[in-house]
């Protein structure tokens, strides 16, 4: 996919807010500090599109991006930074519940996890709500860089090894790095090929 345009459309922290739900979308979710702006900024090829900060939980909105004038590219807010109020974060755990499983257009949930760690069970237990609230999603390994190869394929592989503990299969995964655009031509693809399937079944069906 050749990105031609990409820009910011709304930033919204209610549901009944967000842009109209005739295109397909795709969210991008992680936990504080997994570099999910510098991503989307590489993905875009758009320096800044998505804003970067070294503070945690700088995202707490919505943000919705416009790509091509075909499909949104969603930053969600990232979870699992403890110094937001329990109120606080309750409510954005209530507002992505909405979202994720009430947005009809929300194709894909694109989980990020650092390559660099053991599996976190903020990531897993989110992951497990995804499986059992049935919404399809992708595990995206970011900052895929600053390891070498041999510890980066230890890690990915560990990680594949624990969730097919309580897993039948897998569900789509990435490796990417935001300095080295690793991964961008395949996260791109696959959302092309997703936008291919839907545009042919709405033919189909004559929607």
């Amino acid at each position: 996919m050749i990105i031609k345009d990409a820009r910011f459309l709304t930033a919204n922290n209610r549901i009944d807010k967000l842009p109209k739900d005739n295109l397909p979308e795709y969210a991008f979710i992680g936990r504080s500090n997994v570099g999910k702006s510098s991503l989307i900024n590489m993905l875009v090829q758009r320096k800044g599109l998505a804003k970067t900060s070294s503070v945690p939980g700088k995202t707490i909105s919505i943000n919705h991006f416009l790509v091509n004038h075909e499909w949104y590219l969603v930053d969600l807010p990232g979870y699992g930074y403890a110094q937001r109020s329990k109120k606080a974060r309750e409510e954005w755990r209530v507002m992505l519940a909405q979202y994720i499983t009430r947005r009809r257009n929300l194709l894909y949930t694109f989980v990020l996890v650092d390559s660099r760690i053991e599996p976190q069970n903020s990531d897993i237990g989110f992951m497990e709500w995804l499986g059992e609230s049935q919404v399809p999603f992708c595990i995206v390994f970011t900052k895929a860089d600053k390891l070498s190869k041999l510890q980066l394929d230890t890690n990915v592989e560990a990680y594949k090894k624990r969730l097919l503990e309580d897993w039948e299969e897998l569900p789509p995964i990435f490796v990417t790095s935001s300095e080295s655009k690793l991964g961008r031509d395949e996260v791109l693809d696959f959302i092309e090929q997703q936008n291919k399937e839907l545009e042919n079944y709405l033919k189909t069906n004559g929607l």
